[in-house]
């Protein structure tokens, strides 16, 4: 649980700051849960440059309640939170201040998001609030205000947990979180879990994550694992202290995700899909003056044409370009390389087994297979569902690699290479991502296909 908090003073000496304005949003990494936004009463003078930049003068203030007359609110708000703020030490050491001066100590765990925003968005050319949001198309009104730069810090915040894949953010909270303590009851964790599509990350008491699955149901698919009586749900039951998950608005993106942080983060419990999630591959052996298909399990260093999760599915769709492009069986991994093939005998079949049909003619028809492969366009974004109203997600296609995914407000334009990019959660291109997104595409599972290319 986060509070996500911004606070304006009326400046001066270190410590003898007061507030003037204060905003918390209570968080639970998806949605918000309470909020307090109020003028403060600061009992003493604001400096002069502060009005001028927050707009924030005496005379609005005068009938602001003070401090102690929020302080019993801001203690439910933020209790059992870690504070986000941007520029933490700052807001953190502000309200330490005044809970001081009632003779109540406060303390919680905190992060800021300038030093986040510096390590997951390295290239960003300022990390002053406002720059930074708006170079990531987070729109920001009443700059300088509290209730503003909260709503802002929140949505950046959003960015930063879905672009740190390695989860040490969250991480970090399940450690010092469970500090060894009872792990909570399996109802409580499951109330707590949403009946929609996305990743869930089940951590151990010490924060490490066991186990990263994805489903159109996440709160069903771990309620399974929570009463399931297979080994891997008995180690599940056993080790289990937190669940946290992220909503992703399409299976396609669920699917990218699952397969990269399985990758980068390698749980204990997720054997199968440590290396390779489609482990058996159809490539072309030009080795010959007919091409042949073969069908084999992955090689790191070639390059195939589909890769498939097991070697029954890749026979099928061998057997299905057979018949869909006229080829030889023979010429395939399918058949008998020293014999004419059954399809010849029964008019299916060129004669290539044979040699009756020349080797450019029969190639032409393999080559046809590989532009039907090949994704629509060079540069393109394929629009998808969002992870919440008014909202669109997009998979990013530069020179025909696969860069990533990413989500932009309706209200909000991606228009430019540079923009796609600011917004860009990378994920490493690799056989099995570039599997997932032509199966995406090839069952039209997407909203549009918008062609960055220029005309």
């Amino acid at each position: 649980m986060y509070a996500i908090v911004d606070i304006e003073t009326t400046g001066g000496k270190y410590n003898e700051e007061g507030i003037t304005e204060i905003a918390i949003y209570r968080y639970d990494g998806q949605k918000i849960l309470d909020q307090v936004s109020s003028l403060v009463n600061p009992n003493r003078k604001i400096q002069p440059f502060v009005e001028r930049l927050t707009g924030i003068n005496s005379k609005m203030l005068v009938n602001a309640p003070k401090f102690f007359e929020l302080a019993k609110r801001i203690v439910e708000i933020t209790e059992g939170c870690v504070i986000v703020a941007h520029n933490a030490e700052f807001d953190y050491r502000i309200l330490q201040t005044e809970f001081r001066r009632l003779g109540y100590s406060f303390e919680s765990k905190s992060l800021c998001t300038v030093a986040l925003a510096q390590k997951l968005l390295p290239e960003a050319e300022s990390y002053k609030l406002g720059k930074l949001v708006r170079s990531l198309g987070i729109p920001i009104t009443d700059r300088h205000r509290a209730h503003g730069d909260a709503l802002a810090t929140l949505e950046l915040f959003k960015i930063l947990l879905e672009k740190d894949s390695g989860k040490e953010i969250i991480s970090t909270y399940v450690k010092e979180l469970n500090n060894n303590k009872v792990a909570p009851k399996f109802l409580k964790i499951i109330e707590e879990l949403p009946s929609e599509i996305g990743v869930y990350y089940i951590h151990d008491q010490e924060g490490r994550i066991i186990y990263i699955g994805k489903s159109k149901n996440i709160k069903k698919r771990v309620l399974n694992h929570l009463t399931g009586e297979t080994v891997k749900a008995q180690k599940i039951q056993k080790k289990l202290a937190r669940v946290f998950f992220e909503l992703s608005g399409n299976e396609c993106i669920a699917l990218l995700k699952e397969q990269h942080e399985i990758k980068k983060n390698k749980p204990e419990l997720n054997h199968l899909m440590k290396y390779h999630l489609f482990e058996m591959g159809i490539r072309i052996n030009r080795s010959s003056p007919y091409h042949n298909l073969v069908v084999e399990r992955v090689i790191h260093e070639k390059q195939y044409l589909e890769v498939f999760k097991n070697k029954r599915k890749a026979n099928r769709k061998l057997r299905t370009w057979l018949e869909e492009f006229n080829l030889c069986e023979s010429k395939t991994s399918l058949g008998n390389s020293e014999k004419a093939c059954f399809g010849h005998g029964i008019k299916k079949c060129n004669g290539a087994c044979i040699g009756d049909e020349s080797p450019k003619v029969y190639n032409q028809r393999i080559l046809e297979i590989e532009n039907k492969l090949r994704y629509p366009h060079s540069n393109m974004l394929i629009i998808g569902k969002g992870k919440r109203k008014g909202e669109q997600s997009f998979i990013f296609i530069k020179k025909t690699v696969f860069q990533g995914y990413g989500y932009y407000s309706l209200n909000h334009q991606i228009k430019t290479i540079d923009a796609i990019e600011k917004r860009l959660i990378p994920i490493k291109n690799n056989r099995d991502s570039q599997a997932l997104i032509r199966s995406f595409i090839g069952k039209k599972q997407y909203k549009k296909i918008i062609d960055l290319d220029p005309c």
